[in-house]
């Protein structure tokens, strides 16, 4: 789209919240987002991180990690084949790109990207075979908080690994 008033190839943003500033994004088959508000207190802050009553199903947690990722750095790609992911972002603010390669899927080929950080806080449920990958873009340490429903398994890890520039996810990440 051209106008007359801007230099040429200029592009308008399309809508990315709800008048309530809740996501417009159409989110990848078995994802879910729990938006969440800090509660301001005389000294701070309160942030749920996670509820069991968030859920429908019974909630399983078998571990809790959190991952630090200096100024720039990426994390990306990886999945799970049975493990379900759901991150928290505590500190800074990162960027979390999901995609969808599972045949079959409603979502088949969809990306979803979130900007996610203690100013925004959201929980991010990814679901096993869904393909993700975390950038900090912040100026200082990010710290994501991973709570998922299987443990690390030490002998025979359930983690999957894609290299951030694969031509089999169309995202590219960009360097700082």
């Amino acid at each position: 789209m051209n106008i007359s008033w801007g230099p040429e190839r200029v592009r308008k943003d399309g809508q990315s919240v709800a008048p309530d500033w809740t996501p417009t994004t159409d989110l990848i088959d078995g994802v879910t987002i729990r938006e969440v508000r800090n509660v301001l207190k005389a000294g701070g802050a309160v942030t749920e991180l996670i509820r069991a009553d968030w859920f429908p199903e019974p909630l399983t947690i078998e571990q809790v990690f959190q991952v630090r990722l200096e100024p720039g750095a990426l994390s990306a790609w990886h999945s799970h084949e049975r493990a379900t992911d759901r991150l928290f972002a505590v500190r800074g603010i990162v960027k979390l790109v999901l995609c969808d390669l599972r045949e079959g899927s409603a979502s088949h080929g969809a990306v979803n990207e979130f900007f996610v950080g203690a100013l925004r806080p959201r929980l991010i449920v990814v679901p096993p075979k869904v393909w993700h990958g975390v950038q900090n873009v912040s100026q200082e340490t990010a710290v994501v908080i991973n709570m998922p429903d299987r443990a690390y398994c030490y002998e025979d890890p359930d983690h999957w690994r894609l290299s951030p520039d694969t031509d089999a996810i169309p995202y590219r990440f960009e360097r700082p």
